[in-house]
């Protein structure tokens, strides 16, 4: 069965990246949120496997985990699990620490670890 990605805050191309990352892993649909409010709305309308979350939105440049704790604040959608995209290993530490688990960088794409990683949640 198919499964549903949310991803935050990525541009155009880093998005196409990220989705061919995905789906030629994973039996998966990929869908796009630009920030805060359009993220939890698609949350709360459908349901998604999986949520990445750019470290810095490319909309506005804002923090990604500001994104992570209001998923994380909103019981109906809390339990769906969140992943920072970035290769700083002290960002994925502070978003570990507000609830999401371990991400992976753009530079990963190609580590058998990235896919194990998110095999994890998307089988």
């Amino acid at each position: 069965m198919s499964k549903k990605v949310l991803d935050v805050g990525n541009c155009g191309p880093d998005l196409a990246t990220i989705t061919l990352f995905l789906t030629s892993n994973f039996d998966c649909t990929v869908e796009q949120a630009h920030g805060t409010d359009d993220a939890l709305a698609k949350l709360k309308a459908d349901q998604f496997d999986l949520v990445t979350i750019n470290r810095k939105l490319d909309a506005d440049y804002s923090d990604g985990v500001e994104v992570l704790k209001a998923i994380k604040a909103d019981a109906q959608i809390a339990g769906v699990p969140v992943m920072l995209v970035t290769n700083l290993p002290e960002h994925q530490e502070l978003a570990i620490s507000h609830g999401a688990i371990r991400g992976f960088g753009k530079l990963e794409y190609d580590h058998p670890e990235t896919v194990e990683r998110v095999a994890a949640v998307l089988g």
